[in-house]
């Protein structure tokens, strides 16, 4: 049976395509984004404040891995193109295909109570009250900082690389003594930028533990393109792969960075251009953890003490949904937050999330793979399996998709996107063969 209308939270590139498929589908729905524009996370300076788009950013993925099925990027593309590139792509999606108009700017849902029977009550931030039969979540999960705190006190500046714009923007760090926290994507991208010698005076890149810096180049060719195909064994994939990174760019200790305490893509890819020569040529250096902040200095787990103008932490976010009450709708302490091929909570059937993973290489068409089910979903066509079923699953989902990377808060969500979509179909055929069955057979 249809469900009543939904709706769906956020215009992102998550939002959108799933609003895609809905119209397609002839599903009614609503879409809210609190912003003025589509794009959320790759829309810049966007004025929700939740972007953490900078000035100099190029997407890591190649454009071949990133683009929509039905609707391709340009053919002449860079293999990596600008954040201008990408939110051109994103606003011609949207008005190609005649979106625009059923997205509601400018307004924010404040809440979403889930009623007793079923079905959700929106809170909007112009103050309406509007019923949904379904809800899809699609807020992202890259503009709630995670900031460390670190004893003592620091009389320079301190800002989350999800502020940062410019070497000269919130701060200008032109002559300055910067540290920089984490060795992420956006740390690696920030450092090197700052590390220019026209730049900053110095830069520092501090991290608990040492990681593989990946090339997005191997062999002339962008490097997410030499990813083994999903029909491969993992073991077996993991071990080419692991052994081709290793011969390509050699050992981390012979760029004047840590030694990694784990194998390569053992962790999310932290991928730079430029990053190793950076360092290897001095314009960076690599320190332990910070330990404690000491006026104008940071002391580090080794005991030195190096003098600093300014910190910027590139130390993740936190996945939130700020609308929802229930502690079950919501990741726990560990960050952690199993749900039935990323997209169903076992014990909430009205519910979706989308794009809510991070996904090796792009997470651009996640949502645009999930929304296949979701809409089945919500039309009837696909039925979920049992709760005990959908439990049994994401344990051993997770058991494969996480067991290559070490525990840590940043790969609670991790995914292999191939490997991913190949599930997901499979799923998808499978619930469609559920639902031809008679309701007592299920």
């Amino acid at each position: 049976m249809t469900r009543d209308r939904v709706a769906i939270i956020g215009a992102g590139c998550s939002g959108f395509t799933t609003a895609k498929r809905l119209k397609d589908e002839g599903i009614e729905y609503d879409c809210f984004e609190m912003s003025d524009d589509v794009g959320g996370n790759w829309y810049y300076d966007n004025p929700n404040g939740m972007s953490a788009c900078y000035q100099s950013l190029h997407i890591d993925t190649s454009t071949s891995r990133l683009k929509f099925d039905d609707y391709p990027a340009p053919r002449d593309w860079p293999h990596f193109p600008h954040h201008t590139l990408m939110h051109r792509y994103f606003r011609d999606y949207v008005d190609h295909f005649g979106l625009r108009e059923t997205i509601t700017f400018n307004t924010a849902v404040e809440k979403a109570d889930r009623e007793p029977g079923g079905g959700w009550t929106l809170t909007l931030s112009t103050g309406e009250r509007r019923e949904y039969g379904a809800l899809v979540v699609a807020n992202g999960h890259h503009w709630n900082p995670f900031v460390p705190e670190y004893p003592g006190s620091f009389d320079g500046q301190i800002i989350h690389s999800h502020d940062y714009r410019s070497p000269f923007a919130p701060i200008d760090m032109h002559g300055q003594r910067v540290m920089v926290v984490g060795m992420g994507n956006s740390a690696l991208d920030i450092a090197s930028e700052l590390s220019n010698r026209s730049v900053a005076e110095h830069v520092w890149v501090s991290a608990r533990r040492g990681v593989w810096v990946l090339s997005k180049y191997r062999g002339g060719k962008p490097a997410d393109k030499m990813m083994m195909p999903p029909w491969m064994p993992k073991k077996l994939g993991l071990a080419i792969a692991r052994r081709s990174i290793k011969k390509s760019i050699g050992r981390m200790q012979d760029y004047g960075l840590p030694e990694p305490d784990h194998e390569p893509l053992s962790a999310h890819p932290s991928v730079s251009i430029d990053f190793l020569a950076k360092s290897g040529s001095g314009d960076l250096t690599c320190v332990p953890a910070i330990e404690r902040l000491d006026g104008d200095a940071v002391i580090l787990t080794d005991g030195r003490r190096v003098t600093v103008d300014v910190i910027v932490m590139a130390t993740g976010y936190r996945m939130a949904f700020p609308f929802f009450d229930d502690p079950a709708l919501m990741p726990d302490a560990q960050h952690r937050f199993p749900l039935f091929k990323r997209i169903v909570h076992p014990d909430v059937d009205d519910l979706y999330y989308a794009g809510l993973a991070q996904s090796s290489p792009t997470i651009v068409n996640l949502a645009e793979q999930q929304s296949k089910l979701i809409a089945d979903h919500l039309l009837g066509r696909y039925v979920l399996p049992s709760r005990a079923e959908m439990r049994k699953a994401i344990v051993e989902d997770e058991r494969r998709h996480l067991g290559q990377y070490y525990n840590a808060p940043r790969h609670t969500i991790q995914v292999d996107f191939a490997r991913y979509k190949v599930d997901l179909l499979a799923e998808l055929a499978a619930g469609r063969e559920r639902a031809k069955r008679p309701v007592a057979a299920r």
